[in-house]
């Protein structure tokens, strides 16, 4: 991979690493919320951008890290493809009223939409990647078909790391085609209920492609062959929602515009946090104050709430899962020097400790942004 953008970036790193300076990567912004606080002189990588290749027979399409996530999915929705792990696309800071986010931002924060449990994340379908380290080298690794990998899984590990380890500059990805019909269902019950619900659902073979549930309704997305959903329908019963309206829902679920988004954001400002809670599929209720949305099948629970982070990572782990704190007006403040994801096991430092002096021994590449001290 050659380019005057990429050579000007690799002297930039070099000169930074020279004068032990840091770099914040930046795409679009549009997830600078997420994780630890922004360090280091902001470095612009949407010069990186376009599409390279893209093999519609093969389910292979390969972007430069600055591409926007719009220019990849309208290129795919043109042959009835699209990415199946549905990556949350927040308000484009530059552009009102549009919704923004790069591939390469996409990868470094790993995060899916509601189709994860049945679909997949993100780091699934990454196939390869080149990546900028903090030693101004230009590394390679996996390819362009899923059966690529032998040793260890770098492309994959980058996914999720938050551009500690360098600058996502191209990535090949698997894309799937779009399902031939989808349709979506409500049902009025209590949050137990709906637990147990999806749980005895998950164990049956139905096309679920996804599940909400907020303030008693659930709410599931069936997508699939036509005879297969429709065979479905008849089974699950529930009230039809109409296309256009589950449309406009999922969206919000997506890009997190949803109306108990919307009532976080307000919250928020009040005060309180968002927290994002990981837990296995057959948790029951969690006894934590606050307003909550389940999707993932149970797997993961959102929570707008004022407890104490120690008192939220505590119920978490006492139901085997771990818990995030998403978005608060001071992540600082409200993650009361607990930092912002659970922390690490001594073993699993030790391991991110020396991945990033494999990759940044310097330092170059967002300091403190995914572990203080990373």
């Amino acid at each position: 991979m050659s380019s005057k953008a990429l050579d000007s970036l690799i002297e930039r790193v070099r000169a930074a690493r020279e004068g032990r300076g840091s770099f914040a990567i930046r795409g679009a912004g549009t997830k600078s919320f997420y994780g630890e606080a922004v360090q280091g002189q902001l470095l612009d990588v949407r010069s990186l951008t376009g599409i390279t290749r893209y093999e519609p027979s093969e389910l292979v399409m390969t972007a430069r890290g600055g591409t926007p996530i719009a220019e990849v999915e309208a290129e795919l929705a043109r042959r009835n493809q699209y990415l199946a792990f549905e990556p949350p696309r927040y308000p484009d800071t530059e552009r009102p009223g549009q919704r923004g986010g790069t591939i390469g931002g996409m990868v470094a924060t790993g995060l899916s939409g509601p189709s994860r449990a049945a679909m997949g994340s993100v780091r699934d379908y990454v196939l390869g990647m080149t990546l900028l380290n903090g030693k101004a080298e230009v590394l390679s690794f996996g390819g362009q078909v899923m059966k690529n990998v032998a040793g260890y899984d770098v492309a994959r590990m980058v996914t999720g790391s938050l551009g500690i380890l360098g600058i996502i500059c191209e990535v090949s990805l698997k894309v799937m085609p779009t399902p031939s019909y989808t349709s979506t269902l409500r049902f009025d019950c209590s949050e137990g209920e709906a637990l147990d619900l999806m749980q005895r659902w998950a164990g049956q073979p139905l096309p679920i492609n996804a599940t909400a549930w907020w303030q008693g309704a659930l709410v599931v997305r069936l997508s699939g062959a036509t005879t297969a959903v429709a065979a479905a329908n008849q089974k699950l019963g529930g009230e039809p929602i109409d296309n256009a309206l589950a449309q406009r829902f999922w969206l919000g679920m997506r890009d997190q515009s949803d109306d108990f988004f919307v009532a976080a954001r307000r919250a928020l400002a009040e005060g309180a946090a968002l927290w994002r809670i990981s837990l296995p599929t057959g948790a029951p209720p969690l006894p934590l104050p606050g307003d909550q949305l389940i999707d993932w099948g149970g797997a993961q629970r959102w929570w707008i709430t004022r407890e104490a982070p120690a008192r939220v990572r505590q119920i978490a782990h006492q139901y085997g899962g771990h818990a995030t704190l998403f978005r608060a007006r001071d992540k600082a403040a409200a993650a009361s020097g607990l930092g912002v994801f659970s922390p690490l096991k001594p073993p699993l430092d030790r391991i991110h400790q020396e991945l990033k002096q494999a990759f940044d021994p310097d330092g170059v590449f967002n300091p403190g942004r995914l572990y203080p001290g990373l």
